[in-house]
């Protein structure tokens, strides 16, 4: 799970839940293959799997900001992992004590991803073994077509044109993405639209408005690439820092709620004693403080960051973990979160006087723990709600997991660093992984901390207009009580990615708004993105391996079709199922 949500983060900028695949997978090996299993135990087993996706998400969004800006050469293997198992770590511990009162008590919080994994246990082994081919099968189509997309060339990985129309430059194109077309259909018709609408914003609006002023030449796809790269992805930039203070400032009851709670009331004795979280909480911190005496070779920068990765971290988590409560994972602004760590860090790290690449890790570094604790504390919740309405023991799954951040952290940094040798993170050359986020971090702190840094600041501020607008009309759809909703941090992402990313998420979406029924589809999807996933995996290592891929045929009519057939396996199996 980590190791596929490493892979989808750093190419389409978001991961999806990995409780409900784990669920499934558990049930179908335990019952199909072992003829045996209880319900507690694929709980415990869903609990301790999905801890790897959660750290993914949190590593991703930062870390490889650090290879792009050049402050790291490669990946540091030791400071990765511990930044990975020591973010992880907080978010789980500063998660438990709010337990009782968020997921117990607090009757607004729903918990969406839990009560459905919940159900996913609840329905039956036996029901459980026939639905868990879907997503075995799924998992083994996913796997071949990016095999033959990547490896063979058989079918193109992106098929797209570009073309004058006046003075103006038109760029048109999707990416032949199954994991994509998951990816749309897990996170929902409202989310799809969203991202789809801020990758038009940037490439459909942006791109030929810039053109009309800057009149282009030559290779017109170069062209239209140039201008989104150093120029109209930074739209994305001023969307998202706007997006992340108003999620913050939109839900500081909720904070205050939360922050009550957890100073307020005794901890229930079904979790880990006190005694055990502050004990393992001193030793974080030491550690902390170390690895960032190792990072910046600063005793005093070192605990300063040590200082401010702790409340940061301790504000996010109870934020994250009541957020994930009202409107699921999915919808967590981690993002903003994160942007918001990054500015204030910023500031007092700057204020200091250190700036060059040392400014930039010690910035990234705070940044890259916070972010795992943020991600961890909203999977755990939603675990520990699955585990509440299943009657599993509340400590026995804090335990676990620990357990799953500890083994997945150590997977994370050499995943990161197969994929980089393999396609490249972040370079903007063809194939490479966009890491969105990554690269927008890195953006950040390049322009804060270096002479030659600079930011396009008029794209920086039309973005913040626009997230001002968005916000606007969110507030006028929420009066009105309207299904549809206009978050602004969807379309800051889909700003910030390229538009043949935002299609297939598109078409995802819609798949699921024509569906009746959801579950199938879900774990299709999740087997589409797990396949994909993993053979973007073992087709990196064959090329580390010295595997050069091997062009057979590239045909965008065929690439189109086999694309299309995708589409309507996604479509038709819920009704199939049935």
């Amino acid at each position: 799970m980590a190791a596929a949500n490493t892979y989808l983060g750093l190419y389409a900028g978001m991961t999806v839940s990995a409780s409900i695949p784990a669920a499934v997978i558990s049930l179908g090996i335990l019952r199909g293959f072992f003829r045996k299993g209880t319900i507690l135990e694929n709980n415990i087993i869903q609990t301790s799997a999905s801890a790897g996706e959660s750290l993914a998400a949190g590593i991703i969004f930062t870390i490889p900001a650090l290879v792009i800006v050049g402050a790291w050469l490669k990946f540091d293997f030791w400071a990765t992992t511990l930044i990975a198992l020591l973010g992880g770590l907080l978010g789980i511990l500063f998660m438990i004590p709010l337990r009782r009162a968020l997921i117990t008590e607090e009757k607004e919080l729903i918990y969406p991803e839990g009560v459905a994994c919940a159900e996913v246990l609840k329905t039956g082994e036996e029901e459980e073994k026939n639905r868990s081919k879907h997503i075995f099968i799924a998992l083994g189509l996913g796997f071949t077509f990016k095999f033959f997309v990547t490896a063979f060339s058989v079918v193109k990985g992106t098929v797209e044109k570009a073309i004058i129309v006046g003075k103006s430059l038109f760029y048109f194109g999707t990416d032949a993405s199954v994991a994509l077309l998951g990816v749309g259909y897990i996170v929902g018709f409202n989310v799809s639209v969203l991202v789809f609408l801020g990758g038009a914003i940037g490439w459909i609006i942006g791109i030929p408005i810039y053109s009309f002023f800057h009149p282009v030449s030559g290779n017109l796809l170069d062209n239209a690439w140039n201008i989104w790269n150093s120029n109209i992805r930074f739209l994305g930039v001023g969307t998202m820092i706007v997006g992340g203070i108003w999620s913050i400032t939109d839900i500081r009851e909720g904070i205050k709620k939360g922050l009550k709670q957890l100073f307020g009331k005794l901890q229930s004795t079904e979790d880990l004693s006190k005694r055990i979280i502050f004990s393992l909480l001193s030793g974080i911190i030491i550690a902390i403080f170390f690895l960032y005496w190792y990072l910046t070779k600063s005793p005093g920068i070192s605990l300063l960051s040590a200082i401010l990765m702790t409340i940061a971290s301790f504000f996010f988590v109870a934020l994250s973990s009541y957020i994930v409560g009202l409107v699921g994972s999915s919808n967590n602004p981690v993002s903003g979160m994160i942007i918001s760590t990054l500015l204030f860090t910023s500031v007092i790290i700057l204020l200091t006087g250190l700036t060059g690449p040392k400014g930039i890790i010690a910035t990234l570094g705070i940044a890259g723990v916070v972010a795992c604790a943020v991600c961890t504390a909203g999977d755990i919740s939603q675990d520990l709600k699955t585990g509440y309405l299943v009657g599993a023991s509340p400590r026995r799954q804090q335990i676990v997991q620990i357990i799953g951040v500890t083994a997945s952290a150590f997977v994370i940094a050499p995943i990161l660093t197969l994929l980089n040798n393999a396609y490249g993170i972040g370079t903007g050359k063809p194939g490479a992984l966009q890491a969105p986020q990554a690269t927008l971090f890195a953006s950040i702190t390049t322009g804060l901390f270096t002479k030659g840094g600079k930011l396009p600041w008029n794209m920086v501020i039309i973005g913040g207009g626009i997230a001002i607008l968005l916000i606007i009309i969110d507030t006028f759809l929420k009066s009105k009580n309207s299904s549809f909703r206009t978050y602004v941090m969807p379309v800051a992402v889909g700003i910030y990615l390229p538009l043949t990313l935002s299609v297939p998420i598109l078409i995802g979406g819609l798949i699921r708004k024509m569906s009746r029924k959801f579950d199938i589809g879900i774990l299709v999807s999740s087997g589409l993105i797990a396949g994909e996933a993993l053979a973007g995996i073992v087709i990196a290592g064959m090329i580390y391996a010295k595997f050069t891929p091997r062009t057979i045929i590239e045909s965008n009519p065929l690439s189109l079709l086999i694309f299309a057939g995708f589409i309507i396996y996604l479509f038709l199996i819920d009704r199939i199922s049935r």
